[in-house]
This record gives structure tokens, C-alpha cells and sequence, in this order.
């Protein structure tokens, strides 16, 4: 179960899938991978829904020209003419959807998620372990919580629920800013699932679209 505090429900709404009995298998460095021009063209990429991102970043208080969303950040890195990076299967299939949508995504070990999931604003004193071990300091910041506290936002993950090897089932977390419309929110899911079931196969267990509630 997934609910969004009532201050941040006018400002965003989050896709959820849930997938189980999934193969991840390690894809590489960043070094080994094919031309950015083999993974997909930035000139498909909506610039309103860039643009969309951004004001949802403004919204939350956060300046997205320091803190930028992981989805303009990976936009940034194919206009620098890089590659996108590879880690893994399912975050490889998660970062192209997140590049190809512009919408921020978010990837989390089943396993590591206890209870239900809550999307607030940080207090002081809350933050976690990143992936690349920096610590993520949430004060003001909009982040998802589980009984364990804090584990993801729209900017960076955490390494308590990061997406390994070993991953077998995962919730993937769309944040989508209110002027996206729900049809289209929806549409990114199903775009989601059918890509990684495809490459990782498993099944889904379910997909909501959170933040409309009342």
C-alpha cells in the first residue's frame, strides 16, 4: 500500500508497480556499453515534460538546477553525448523509461520495503545511505517512507532497498507531476511493465496510480 501525505497530493502523483519472480543479471560499466546513438535519441524527449519536472521540483522547494530530477539528469548525460549507464537489467530497463518519459523513477528491492509506503516531506535528522554512499539529507524534501524510515525520492535511491543481482522482486515508484494527466501516467506504467517483464520476465502483482484519492 502506498499513500501521499495530503500537502504534496496537489503538487504530484506516483505510478506503483509491483513484479515478482524477476532474473536480474549485471550488464556492465558504463565504459563497455554501445553509443548513445544505439540507446535512444534525445530529440523524441518531450521538453514540456522536462519543463513539467521542473516546476514540480520548484513546487516541493527544491532548485532543480542543483538538485536535478534522475530523469533530466540521465536527458543531460546522452546530450553530453554519453551512454547511459549500465548496471543491472532492471535498473538498465528503468533508466531508459525514465529518459524516454522524463519522469523520475524509482526502483526498490521488495524484500527491503516493510509495511506500507508513505510519500511526506522530511523532518530534520532524516536521511539515508545513497547508492554511492553519500548520505541523502531529506529536511524538506519529499521521500518515501517504509517502517524502516526513509528510502527513495525523485533524485536518488538508497542503498537499503537498491536493486541487485540477487533482486527477485521489485516496486517501482513513477513520480509524476499533477499537470501530467492520469491516462498518461498509466501509459508509462504499462510501458514499464511490458519492458521488464520482457527482459526479466517474472509477473506482476499490481500497478495503482496514487494521489488522486480524497
Amino acid at each position: 500500500m502506498v499513500i501521499i501525505s495530503d500537502d504534496l497530493k496537489p503538487i504530484l502523483r506516483l505510478g506503483v508497480i509491483r513484479l515478482e519472480g524477476l532474473r536480474t543479471v549485471e550488464t556492465g560499466t558504463a565504459s563497455a556499453e554501445a553509443p548513445p546513438s544505439q540507446t535512444v535519441s534525445p530529440a523524441g524527449v518531450s521538453e514540456d515534460r522536462v519543463t513539467a519536472v521542473r516546476s514540480m521540483y520548484r513546487r516541493l522547494g527544491i532548485d532543480p538546477t542543483k538538485t536535478r530530477p534522475s530523469s533530466e539528469a540521465l536527458l543531460r548525460r546522452v546530450h553530453r553525448g554519453e551512454s547511459l549507464p549500465r548496471i543491472n537489467t532492471l535498473v538498465d530497463v528503468c533508466n531508459r523509461c525514465s529518459l524516454e518519459t522524463q519522469l523520475p523513477y524509482g526502483l526498490y528491492d521488495l524484500r527491503c520495503i516493510e509495511g506500507t509506503i508513505h510519500l511526506r516531506v522530511g523532518q530534520s535528522g532524516d536521511e539515508y545511505e545513497g547508492i554511492r554512499k553519500r548520505v541523502v539529507h531529506l529536511a524538506g524534501r519529499p521521500a518515501l517512507f517504509d517502517q524502516r524510515g526513509p528510502f527513495g525520492n525523485p533524485t536518488a535511491d538508497s542503498a537499503r532497498t537498491m536493486v541487485t543481482t540477487d533482486t527477485t522482486g521489485v516496486c517501482v515508484v513513477v513520480f509524476a507531476p499533477r499537470v501530467v494527466p492520469r491516462p498518461d501516467v498509466e501509459a508509462v506504467l504499462d510501458l514499464t511493465a511490458s519492458r521488464v517483464l520482457a527482459t526479466a520476465g517474472g509477473r506482476e502483482l499490481g500497478r495503482w496510480v496514487v494521489g488522486d484519492e480524497r
